[in-house]
């Protein structure tokens, strides 16, 4: 194991009917699925889609960190 860690950023939009909290979950979770080693998360959007005057999905755009394997 090294004495340093590099990182990457993605950046990634999840979306929720519910909450803001389900979208950056629901972003996380997908993520984890095909990124190795995901240790943190900024969220620099919120955001939301209307329907018919109401909120249809609220919108929340995270910059996903990872540390590159091996560092």
């Amino acid at each position: 194991m090294s004495d340093h860690h590099v990182y990457k950023k993605v950046e990634v939009v999840g979306s929720s009917r519910t909450s803001i909290d389900d979208a950056i979950n629901n972003a996380l979770a997908e993520c984890s699925k095909s990124i190795k080693n995901v240790e943190w998360f900024e969220v620099t959007e919120t955001r939301g889609h209307v329907e018919n005057g109401k909120v249809g999905h609220y919108q929340v755009a995270l910059k996903v960190g990872f540390r590159i394997e091996g560092s």
